[in-house]
């Protein structure tokens, strides 16, 4: 579930075993300690906001639903022009988790053992042990395939780069010294 070694800055574990029938509502609101970390995990300069609303609900027999939306404001540098740039994430959030016992999440299998998957459908559902999941590391989940790997000022093309500057002077090296050479033999 997450995308990096050890536990997600906006961790938060639901108990399953405790879900109430119409379901929980969760909000995280990121501190700035856990801002930081979001930044630093995910590679842009700043995260100034990050909230995530969900709701956790019973799915099926002992499967847990996860639906909300992820929201925050992060700080970013201009691809072309290396300017700060400031992005918006809005992004929904949506998971359903099958506890490894169930038989549910053996349903996406052939006879032969084969996974059938549809590109286009729905993701399958994701494997849980113990009687928690941490809707949290979701939340930063769908957070980090929202951020734009490649930001880009409105109205910047790649030919407004800034030009790149030629060193002064190279250093003199054995082969730049007998490639000289034989350029002035000729």
């Amino acid at each position: 579930m997450n995308t990096h070694a050890g536990q997600s800055p906006v961790s938060y574990p639901v108990q399953v075993s405790r879900l109430p029938r119409n379901g929980l509502a969760v909000t995280i609101d990121a501190d700035a300690a856990e801002r930081a970390a979001l930044a630093s995990v995910h590679g842009v300069d700043s995260v100034d906001s990050f909230r995530a609303t969900l709701q956790v609900m019973p799915w099926k027999r002992n499967g847990v639903k996860v639906e909300g939306r992820v929201e925050a404001e992060i700080g970013q540098s201009c691809v072309v022009t290396l300017e700060p740039l400031a992005c918006t994430i809005r992004e929904a959030v949506e998971g359903v988790f099958l506890p490894a016992d169930s038989k549910l999440g053996r349903q996406g299998f052939s006879a032969g053992g084969e996974m059938l998957l549809d590109a286009d459908g729905p993701d399958g559902p994701e494997i849980f042990e113990g009687d928690s999941i941490d809707v949290g590391a979701l939340a930063e989940e769908f957070f980090g395939l929202a951020i734009d790997p490649y930001p880009r000022k409105a109205g910047v093309s790649a030919g407004d780069a800034p030009a790149r500057r030629e060193t002064a002077a190279t250093p003199e090296g054995p082969l730049q010294e007998a490639l000289r050479r034989l350029t002035r033999k000729e």
